[in-house]
């Protein structure tokens, strides 16, 4: 079994302070360049993977079998994978990766809200998991006492793309690290009604009508205002050490922000632009001293790939093959 994910840009947190009796709320986007796993089962559990993504894979088997019964023994290979707390949804990524993987081998049908409750997934965000589900933009209802629920998903035009900027800083927060803040009583509930406002008469319907400029404008308004919800644990509306070049993206391109926790920020183009706005963000980059990598974040309309494969048939021709 090969499953092949998104990689996921966060938009942006609606509403911590759970003024209407949700939590947040999340939008986000899927773009190509995620996990490949492949599982099969084994006699034993056996993880080819490194760093973090080991903790994050024994966790999901633990908690598969926890939930469904699905035994640990398998063989989990990371075949190309997602930096970790760079603001990209590395770990819900593998883990629903894993977990879908280990629930298909077992004949186990479960929905993707089902599947990410037991792997302990949604606490705070729901765009992770509708990427990995369905791919494109999505947006979510926020937490009130479980899972946050779909509440829109669209194609993402395909002429659009993401100037992405990953600068060598410090990483994001881990889930431990980040739970003091998300945990505690925060946000600004004048910018959550903003947010929302923009979101329902900016964002989504020009979105819909693929008017790239004023999706952008309010993209950026939007980024803004999420800003204010976090100022407290990140110095103003970004990172401090990421700001400036937030701010260099918002002139250059069409909308800018910080994903998630940072260090990743993004601009929003045409893909036909990516040489020549990568390039003045290699000259600024070069200017300031900040190593960073560009990449081009191509939009990605489909949840995560995933293909069967024979495990009976793979252990005789590994069967086979070492007895020769």
């Amino acid at each position: 079994m090969i499953v092949r994910t998104p990689r996921r840009l966060h938009l942006g947190l609606i509403d911590p302070t759970g003024s209407l009796g949700r939590r947040f709320g999340s939008i986000g986007v899927a773009i190509d360049g995620g996990y490949e796993v492949r599982v099969l089962p084994s006699e034993k559990m056996e993880i080819k993977a490194q760093g973090e993504d080991i903790e994050t894979i024994e966790k999901t088997l633990g908690r598969m079998n926890a939930a469904f019964g699905t035994g640990v023994n398998y063989l989990v290979e990371v075949r190309r994978g997602i930096p970790r707390h760079v603001g990209l949804g590395s770990t819900t990524q593998l883990s629903l990766a894993v977990g879908t993987a280990v629930a298909r081998l077992n004949g186990i049908h479960v929905s993707i809200g089902e599947l990410a409750r037991a792997l302990g997934r949604g606490k705070n965000s729901g765009a992770g998991i509708y990427t990995f589900a369905y791919g494109g933009f999505v947006l979510d209802g926020g937490v009130r006492n479980s899972v946050p629920p779909l509440v829109l998903r669209e194609d993402f035009p395909e002429e659009w793309a993401f100037l992405l900027v990953i600068p060598e800083l410090k990483r994001g927060p881990d889930e431990e690290e980040e739970k003091p803040a998300m945990e505690s009583s925060f946000g600004d509930v004048e910018a959550a009604r903003e947010i929302s406002h923009r979101i329902l008469l900016g964002l989504l319907p020009t979105l819909k009508e693929r008017n790239i400029k004023a999706f952008g404008e309010h993209l950026s308004a939007i980024q803004k205002l999420v800003g204010r919800h976090f100022a407290g644990f990140q110095g103003g509306e970004f990172r401090e050490d990421i700001s400036l070049i937030v701010k260099f993206l918002n002139e250059k391109t069409y909308g800018a922000g910080q994903s998630s926790w940072g260090p990743t920020v993004y601009g929003l183009i045409l893909k036909s632009e990516f040489q020549s706005a990568s390039s003045e963000v290699f000259d600024y980059l070069k200017d300031q001293g900040i190593k960073a990598k560009i990449e081009l974040g191509i939009p990605r309309n489909t949840g995560a790939e995933i293909v069967e494969e024979n495990a009976f048939l793979i252990r005789i021709i590994k069967s086979v093959a070492g007895g020769q």
